[in-house]
Order: structure tokens, then sequence, then C-alpha cells
């Protein structure tokens, strides 16, 4: 347990009193101390303490705790080891800081996913989502360590994604030797894009409608979006709801031309470009093809729409049929020659 006070039980190290401090030199105390082990001794409490600078007489604080210590208790715990006349310069309490920093537990999951990818081939550590068995305690290190936690022991079942592993701590003097050992599952994650509100049919995806997240890869198949680029400006295909990742089925081009509505009708041919009103029989995005309504003979036309309330019957044309949405450029197919009235 963190103690948010210095607690500073006196360390009971009574070898004899050590000669005066250095002649000339008077001793003064110090109003704060930055402390780097688990030991307060004599120099860090005061100045020119001269051989009694390295006798230890308090604990130090926890891992990145600051504690304070009276200035007549560290009066009392200096006078027998021979020093007097301490220059107090009006101190009351003198502080005491021990930094270090905290290997979180994030920090513990990142370990414990680089050591499974390396040694059971995994692919991507970043990959791998950690859920660990019971309580998971952060641990403190000294600030001045940067080794990260290493692994001692890496057991893993591949069929239930059970792990067992013993993580070495070097940069922590209290657990320094110890493995700790941490159980749990893991599974394999991907980027997915996600629904953040319910979204109805035909409208158009936009960047604020989108989130993306960590979904286990067993749940997304293999047509999901990995990217909210690739899914904005797409319309619905059906109604979305909210929490749903996004796959190719579920989007579809915007809807240029909607079943019912008066349209311009292109025939193109070399030297030819005539235009007359119509009416759609079906919607259809850029691309699609569909069928017309001719204003004037009431005979039905095969189009391909080519841009907003416009459907172009082109000798030649490509035919793209209406299809959901995937991650992968759509083939053409070939298309019939229009029929003329």
């Amino acid at each position: 347990m963190l103690r948010t006070a210095i607690a500073l039980v006196l360390f009971v190290l009574v070898t004899g009193p050590v000669s005066a401090q250095t002649v000339g030199a008077v001793p003064t105390l110090k109003r704060e101390a930055t402390i780097s082990g688990e030991l307060v001794r004599i120099g860090d409490l005061v100045e020119n303490a001269g051989a009694a600078a390295g006798t230890a007489i308090f604990r130090s604080p926890d891992l990145g705790e600051t504690g304070r210590v009276a200035t007549d208790r560290v009066l009392d715990a200096l006078r027998p080891h021979g020093l007097i006349g301490i220059d107090t310069l009006g101190i009351a309490e003198v502080v005491v800081i021990r930094p270090g920093h905290i290997i979180a537990t994030k920090d513990l999951a990142t370990a414990i996913s680089r050591a499974l990818a390396a040694r059971y081939n995994l692919g991507d550590a970043t990959d791998l989502a950690i859920t660990f068995e019971g309580e998971v305690k952060p641990i403190h290190v000294e600030s001045s360590s940067s080794t990260d936690p290493q692994p001692t022991r890496v057991a893993y079942d591949r069929r239930s994604g059970r792990f067992d592993v013993g993580l070495e701590v070097p940069g922590s003097a209290s657990l320094r030797g110890v493995t700790l050992r941490y159980t749990g599952s893991t599974i394999e994650t991907r980027n997915a894009a996600v629904v953040v509100r319910a979204v109805t049919r035909g409208t158009v995806v936009k960047a604020a409608d989108i989130v993306m997240e960590r979904r286990a890869k067993a749940e997304l198949g293999d047509d999901f979006f990995d990217t909210a680029a690739a899914v904005v400006g797409l319309a619905a295909r059906r109604p979305l709801r909210p929490g749903q990742a996004l796959r190719s089925a579920d989007l579809m081009r915007p809807e240029l031309v909607q079943r019912g509505e008066a349209v311009t009708i292109i025939y193109e041919t070399p030297g030819i470009y005539l235009t007359i009103r119509g009416k759609a029989m079906e919607s259809g995005a850029e691309g699609d093809l569909i069928a017309v309504s001719n204003g004037q003979s009431k005979g039905t036309l095969q189009g391909i729409v080519s841009g907003p309330g416009r459907v172009t019957i082109q000798a030649g044309a490509s035919r793209r049929e209406p299809t959901a949405v995937s991650s992968a450029q759509p083939e053409p197919r070939g298309i019939p020659n229009p029929r003329t009235e």
C-alpha cells in the first residue's frame, strides 16, 4: 500500500558516535531532499555532514511519493551520530521526495502481447487484446529505470487463447529478482469503422458518424472497413445501428437517381448526342444500369446513371450492376446495346 506520508520510521542504526563534522563548515539543514533509494541518509538532509553523511537514519517514501518530516525529529535522529549545532535556517520541516514512475496495467499487457507474438508467431503484437485473470496492480519503479518488464516464462494455448506468463521487473528495488505471474486470455483484433449513431437507408455517411474501434477479428469477417476514409461519402444500403462494425454489404454508392423522379436521358453515339425527358423506373448510384421510361414514346430504356437526375445511353458503354460496396474496385460487366424507339 502506498504511504501518503513519509512514515519515516527511525532506522535504528546506532553504530556509535561518528566524528564531528568537518572543521570550519557549519552543518546546515536542507529544505528539500530528493532520494533515489530506499533509505534517507544524513547527507541527504544536511549540508556539510562530514563523515556522517553516508549514515542512514530514515526510510524513504514509496516510489513516486513525497513525505515531510519535522525539523525536531530530524535533529533527534542526528544527535546520536555526533552532529550538533545544526543551522536549521528556521525550517519547520524537510520535504523528502522519491521520484519514480509507474508501470501501468496497459504496459504489462504490452509486454505480454510482445512475448506471445514473438514466441508463438501471432502476428503484430498491437493486434492482440489482453484480458487479465484477476486484479492486476500497477508497479512502481525508480525514475532512473528504463527497463521494461522482461518475460521469463511464456505459455499459450492457441485453441482457448489462454496464456500464463512470468514477468521480471528489474527496475523495481522491491521486486528485484522476483518473477510476477500473469494469467488470462488474448484475442486477435483489428481496427474497424463503427457507427456511432443511427443512419437511415440511403443517407450518406459523414466523418462524424464513424469512429475507429478495436474489434475481435473473428467477429468482423473478411469484408469489414478498416479505415474511416473508405466509408465516408458512401450511403447506407440498409438502416445502420449505433455500435455496428461496417461491412461492404452495409454500404453502397450514393443514389443519384431516385425511382419515379424525372430524369434527363442522354443518348450518345459517334456523331449523335440527343437528350430527352424521361422518368426513372428504379433508383441507382453513379455507374448503375437502371430502367428509364422515354417521356415521349413511353417505351422503356436501359441506361447508366451518369449524374444527379441524369441517365446516359451510350453505344459500347460498360455495364455496372447495382451492388454492395466493397473495399476492392468493382469489375465492369458488358452492357447490351440500347433499344431504339
